[in-house]
């Protein structure tokens, strides 16, 4: 730790640093399940029927639902291990997440996500000095198109 900070050498140099990819399969039966389960009745989510007339001709999926993963992990899973092995404090709290929505995910989508640490900050709270990590995933579909990109918050102290 240079001057008593939190964020050392090795976290600098992850900054910028692709972690992970996963790949997501997103299914009709996964859409209407994750619609019920936030209470959205919309028929784009829950009436395949009524999906199939509209311009996206399948269901598509409420914002923030990307699909299941393909094998074990969310996108920011290992990035608490990198962090804490590059000397990151080990006390994790979940400080939010940003979404930008580009274009609507649907049914059959086969989302690639890519995790990389987008920023590392410091500053003094009420816990004491305090690290701030934005992990921005970005989720492409099969042709390479990006569909979503998020950006989460992760609180160490």
């Amino acid at each position: 730790m240079a001057n008593g900070s939190l964020i050392t050498d090795e976290l600098r140099k992850l900054i910028g640093m692709t972690l992970d990819t996963i790949v997501f399969k997103v299914e009709e039966g996964a859409i209407q399940r994750y619609a019920q389960a936030i209470g959205d009745p919309n028929p784009l989510y829950n009436d395949p029927d009524f999906a199939k007339k509209t311009k996206y001709g399948r269901l598509i999926a409420p914002p923030g639902f990307t699909g299941w993963p393909t094998k074990a992990g969310r996108p920011t899973e290992k990035l608490f291990a990198f962090l804490v092995k590059a000397g990151a404090p080990p006390r994790i709290l979940d400080g939010g997440i940003e979404f930008e929505f580009i274009e609507p995910i649907g049914a059959g989508d086969v989302l690639t996500a890519t995790t990389k640490i987008a920023k590392v900050a410091e500053r003094e709270t009420r816990l004491g000095k305090t690290m701030f990590t934005t992990a921005e995933v970005t989720f492409a579909n099969r042709k390479g198109n990006v569909m979503l990109n998020s950006w989460a918050t992760i609180i160490q102290f």
